[in-house]
């Protein structure tokens, strides 16, 4: 067995090209929609990340406006920062990007974006919508999932998922969004004191893994025919990005990830999807 290539980069290049069309039919409309970012100090990874984003939001047609602030910044004024882009009605959807330097409180700069312009959809008020099986704006890496696995045909009412990461970006609103009616799956949040995790990969019908550990999922713990994806990732010695999912897993699984993932450009169409979302309301 070989296991069909969950290909969300190839997946993610459609969409962008059908968030072209929605964006021109708000511009039609006379709304230009506007995405800003704040990248906050000179991490590497995170200035590459937003610098996808930009263009992205070049393709299909999204104006964007970046913000660049240093990593002494007090918290004061980055929420100032915040609530300056709140009020500005010329952007539709803005983010903060994390990791944010050391002092400077995450989850007090995501609660103070407006739950009508935050693109993550990672707002407390969003989040909750989410929980009480009425979401509005969705997270962006959870959804993204989602469309993979509908996308590539990987049933998903009445079987087990296996969810491996319990955080706020990916495991617990991902578990929220795989267990609403209408999706039905039935999961599984496992966590690094879950004392029995491979006996529980052995039982799932789909195994998602949001740990940032490479080659944490290994062939031995996939039951054969699952499907597998890899959301956390790393960087080996010479840069180069690790998925959660060890190679091997495609001798047994039914579908998998890449080695090098391909959830991360569906985050980021997601992102563009909330944007317009957000820019026709």
């Amino acid at each position: 067995m070989t296991a069909i290539v969950l290909d969300g980069d190839e997946l993610a290049r459609r969409k962008r090209g059908e968030l072209a069309q929605r964006a021109q039919e708000l511009r039609d409309a006379g709304i230009v929609p506007t995405l800003a970012t704040v990248l906050v100090g000179d991490n590497p990874a995170s200035r590459s990340y937003v610098a996808r984003k930009h263009a992205d939001c070049r393709e299909v047609g999204i104006q964007s406006r970046e913000i660049l602030l240093p990593a002494d910044i007090s918290q004061a004024n980055l929420l100032s920062v915040v609530s300056d882009l709140n009020a500005d009605t010329s952007v539709h959807g803005f983010l903060v990007q994390f990791p944010l330097p050391e002092g400077l409180d995450e989850g007090a700069a995501a609660s103070a974006i407006l739950p009508t312009k935050d693109i993550d959809g990672l707002h407390p008020f969003n989040l909750g919508c989410l929980l009480t099986g009425h979401p509005t704006v969705l997270p962006c890496t959870p959804a993204g999932v989602l469309e993979l696995l509908t996308a590539y045909d990987v049933p998903l009412a009445g079987k087990r998922v296996l969810i491996i990461g319990r955080g706020t970006l990916v495991g617990r609103p991902l578990a929220m969004l795989l267990s609403m009616k209408g999706i039905d799956a039935t999961v599984t949040l496992a966590h690094s004191s879950t004392p029995d995790m491979a006996d529980l990969a052995r039982q799932s019908d789909i195994i998602i893994s949001a740990a940032g550990i490479p080659d944490l999922v290994t062939r031995d713990m996939v039951k054969p025919g699952a499907a597998v994806v890899g959301v956390g990732i790393t960087y080996d010695g010479e840069g180069r990005m690790v998925s959660d999912i060890a190679d091997e897993v495609a001798l047994v699984a039914g579908w998998k990830t890449p080695r090098h993932g391909s959830v991360g450009s569906l985050t980021r169409a997601f992102l563009l999807t909330n944007l317009l979302q957000l820019a026709k309301a």
